[in-house]
């Protein structure tokens, strides 16, 4: 990839070996790293080398009349404005300096601090309009007339404020296995940056799983990404998530790939546990028969900060884990305590995040001894 901005825009942080350079790098560090728990080979699964990001995020920053997009600077040095991304995918790339013209012309700059792109494989774009003013009706007229000529969906936001001009959601398709499938993304939700890299995530997680059998047990499952392919392969699906817009979106990203076998739950894993043993009672659980369910296997994706020691002894109850992590630090942590019953079977490095130090990991444990 080449970029103008390389070593002034923070996006950025490995680069100059390139892109083999910056993943040989993080694949040396991750093999070091979980050497204690894993020895055999790391798979490697590569990001296209730029135009990889179908979600992006751009300060607007102003001078005099004019506005730019901008990103912070790598050392901290105030922003950077940019002109161009190769990042982002190829229609946000081209939408971007048409759009900045499109606000000037039409004076929707005034007060606006920030613009949230959202696209799919296919051209169809949503972008979040950030302001620190009210958007009057006036701004709506405008932003109608740009989003016509533009041929895309506008959100403006403000303080509890949300005015959508056409949709605030975009339609993926995702080919894993020679099948695919449809997700309906919200912006302002959490959604894969890296579209390519998330069909080998999917298409390795259910390769990893093979002959497993019966049903399985999703903890965070989100909008429903890897769920609705697993559902494929197992008799049923029993999944859950705490936040209520993703639940919602796994119920119409359900409908949308025509899957019936999938039971979505909004709750925390902490919340489930204690309905299974039965601590507490919840509405939310009262028209599901645990016993219906033959669940020897759970997938877990979780935030950040990876999980509790609570969930990973809930986790450990099952004989094959399958756990996909977005940072090696906490997975590692999580390990330690996995590890005291299951083995690390199988590992994946996907390099979701190029010319950054940041990987999703990929992890298959099966129970010691079985």
């Amino acid at each position: 990839m080449e970029c103008n901005y390389f070593g002034q825009c923070g996006a950025c942080r490995v680069y100059e070996d390139g892109y083999e350079g910056q993943l040989q790098q993080k694949l040396a560090v991750n093999k070091e790293r979980f050497s204690p728990y894993y020895t055999k080979e790391i798979e490697v699964f590569r990001s296209p080398d730029e135009h990889y990001r179908a979600r992006a995020e751009f300060k607007i920053w102003h001078e005099g009349e004019s506005i730019h997009y901008a990103m912070n600077h790598i050392e901290g040095k105030g922003v950077v404005f940019v002109d161009e991304c190769p990042q982002v995918n190829e229609h946000i790339a081209a939408l971007m300096p048409k759009l900045l013209k499109k606000i000037q012309e039409d004076f929707l700059g005034f007060k606006l601090f920030g613009a949230d792109f959202l696209s799919s494989s296919s051209g169809e774009i949503a972008v979040s309009l950030l302001y620190h003013r009210k958007l009057e009706d006036d701004w709506e007229v405008k932003a109608k007339k740009i989003a016509k000529e533009l041929g895309i969906y506008i959100i403006g936001r403000s303080r509890k404020q949300k005015v959508v001009i056409g949709q605030d959601f975009i339609t993926e398709s995702l080919t894993i296995d020679d099948k695919i499938y449809k997700f309906n993304y919200i912006e302002n939700s959490f959604t894969q940056p890296n579209p390519r890299v998330n069909e080998q995530m999917i298409a390795w997680a259910m390769d990893v799983f093979g002959e497993a059998k019966g049903d399985l047990l999703e903890l965070y499952c989100g909008a429903g990404n890897f769920t609705i392919p697993f559902a494929t392969m197992f008799d049923k699906v029993l999944a859950t998530e705490i936040s209520k817009s993703s639940i919602n979106a796994a119920k119409s990203n359900m409908t949308l790939n025509d899957v019936h076998n999938i039971e979505f739950i909004r709750m925390s894993v902490e919340e489930f546990t204690q309905a299974l043993k039965g601590v507490r009672e919840f509405r939310r659980m009262n028209h599901i028969n645990m016993d219906d369910y033959n669940i020897k296997s759970i997938f877990v994706d979780p935030p950040r900060s990876g999980m509790d020691e609570f969930s990973c002894d809930f986790t450990a109850q099952y004989d094959t884990i399958v756990y996909i992590s977005c940072n090696p630090e906490t997975l590692y942590r999580d390990l330690e305590i996995l590890c005291k019953s299951h083995e690390v079977a199988e590992m994946a490095l996907f390099d979701q995040f190029p010319y950054t130090h940041h990987v999703e990991m990929g992890v298959k444990l099966t129970r010691k001894g079985s």
